[in-house]
């Protein structure tokens, strides 16, 4: 019995009603915050970097298809949250999702792996922007930092960032000033952010080639043609778009953001999802363009892995744009810093109202209406971590978070599509007996069933512990 009442506990789910929508958080965001939240977030320093690092060494200009190929593949996973953001309006993300569909031991579980994640994305971000900022004043940051305080210690930065430090803090004050004002901000970064974009298409589509979608490896120099692959269009075959796509799908990772905005959306069960979708279009369009111009204007082994664009548009004869491209990754970084933020302190308030956290983690300030003491307490741990990690081993650690959280959001999804719901159950019926014949055919989807039963849940769970 009292490892019975032990399982209760940890499978015991979180019962929501269709009527509860009261916050104490502020409903001050529309569809195109939620959008512009969703493409900064996401859209970062990888749109400049991301394409010529693909086409070089893994799949030449077929690095569109490999964009592709992501591009579906973080559609399914937005898809689950857009479902899920629809049915459960909430904050928290896949933390509540999965509180929701799964039970508390997973949803705990699932909350400190997007604590983990959202930590780590943020300092990455925060070291990422520091570096390149850095880079472009000569490196004089690291190198007076390495000689005043070295850090002598193998799995730490080579020196204490202050500055990344400094940006990590100054975002925590935005964001706990209020969510209106961080949004605006937002906005404005995620429209020049596009602007960039488009500048670089259409300055990219001036200088294309398509013939350099065409170069056979007889034509390509001698010292080129032991790492140029087969040449043409897809120089290392499928193989090479599907290991390019895997690299892609992390310029993807980011949009899940907006779910965590379930309270602070006006009207969440239409805009999360709409806002998703959306977010994933333009981010796509982005990419594919991007991709598409830099493959064009220059040949994929000659591209530069660490600045592909500064690179083309030097030998383009193009320096204007080169500049537009450096001030763009700088506001493109400014919105991925603050998308990565965003949601850390709605999960820490999602779990300290539920009690699987500190309770006062869940108090809401009455002037700015946000979570104060979530987002102080995110900032600092998210600032230390940036200061003193090696930006290599911060994205290491954060790949598993995000592959754990996209799983168990669409494990939740089959869960609770399947879920009897208890509502539509007349009074006093009595359980249909099932045999054997019936599961089976169950299984296979041949009862013609229209409503979840008891039978298609006990059928999607124990399938999907054989898939795990």
């Amino acid at each position: 019995m009292g490892c019975a009442r032990i399982f209760a506990a940890l499978r015991r789910c979180k019962q929501l009603k269709d009527e509860d929508t009261s916050t104490p958080l502020a409903r001050c965001l529309g569809l195109l915050d939620l959008t512009a939240l969703g493409v900064g977030s996401t859209l970062g320093l990888g749109v400049y970097v991301l394409a010529g690092a693909v086409a070089k060494t893994v799949a030449g200009p077929a690095v569109t298809l490999s964009f592709l190929v992501a591009a579906v593949a973080s559609a399914f996973a937005g898809l689950c949250y857009a479902e899920f953001a629809a049915r459960v309006p909430k904050a928290g993300s896949a933390y509540v999702y999965s509180y929701v569909s799964v039970g508390e031991f997973i949803a705990f579980t699932i909350g400190w792996n997007l604590i983990l994640e959202y930590v780590i994305g943020t300092a990455s971000v925060a070291k990422g922007m520091a570096n390149y900022i850095d880079s472009l004043c000569n490196n004089t940051i690291g190198a007076t930092m390495r000689e005043i305080a070295p850090i002598n210690v193998a799995f730490l930065a080579d020196y204490p960032d202050f500055f990344a430090f400094a940006l990590v803090l100054l975002i925590t004050i935005l964001l706990a000033i209020g969510v209106k004002e961080s949004t605006k901000l937002n906005n404005v970064f995620t429209a020049l952010n596009m602007a960039t974009v488009i500048v670089v298409v259409i300055a990219g589509a001036i200088k294309s080639n398509p013939a350099n979608w065409r170069i056979k490896l007889e034509d390509i120099p001698a010292e080129y043609q032991a790492s140029a692959g087969a040449g043409g269009f897809m120089p290392w075959g499928v193989a090479g778009v599907m290991a390019g796509a895997a690299k892609c799908f992390f310029g993807f990772v980011g949009f899940d953001c907006v779910a965590t905005t379930g309270e602070e959306a006006r009207n969440p069960k239409r805009d999360i999802p709409l806002s998703i979708v959306l977010s994933l279009v333009i981010i796509f369009v982005s990419y594919f363009s991007i991709a598409t111009v830099l493959t064009m204007m220059w040949p994929y082994y000659l591209q530069d892995a660490d600045a592909p664009f500064p690179h083309v548009f030097t030998v383009a004869g193009l320096p204007a744009v080169k500049w537009i491209v450096t001030v763009g990754a700088v506001f493109a970084l400014c919105t991925s810093l603050l998308g990565a933020m965003f949601p850390l302190p709605r999960v820490l308030y999602a779990m300290g109202a539920d009690g699987v956290l500190f309770r006062p983690l869940a108090a809401i300030h009455s002037r700015t209406r946000t979570p104060l003491r979530a987002t102080l307490l995110s900032g600092l741990l998210s600032a230390a971590m940036a200061a003193i990690f090696n930006l290599n081993q911060l994205i290491d650690m954060m790949s598993i978070g995000t592959l754990l959280a996209y799983t168990i959001v669409a494990t939740s999804v089959l869960i609770l599509r399947y879920e009897e719901d208890e509502s539509t159950i007349p009074l006093g019926s009595k359980p249909r007996a099932e045999t054997p014949y019936t599961v089976a055919r169950q299984a296979f989807n041949l009862l013609g069933l229209k409503e979840p039963t008891q039978l298609s849940a006990n059928i999607a769970k124990t399938t999907i512990c054989i898939l795990c």
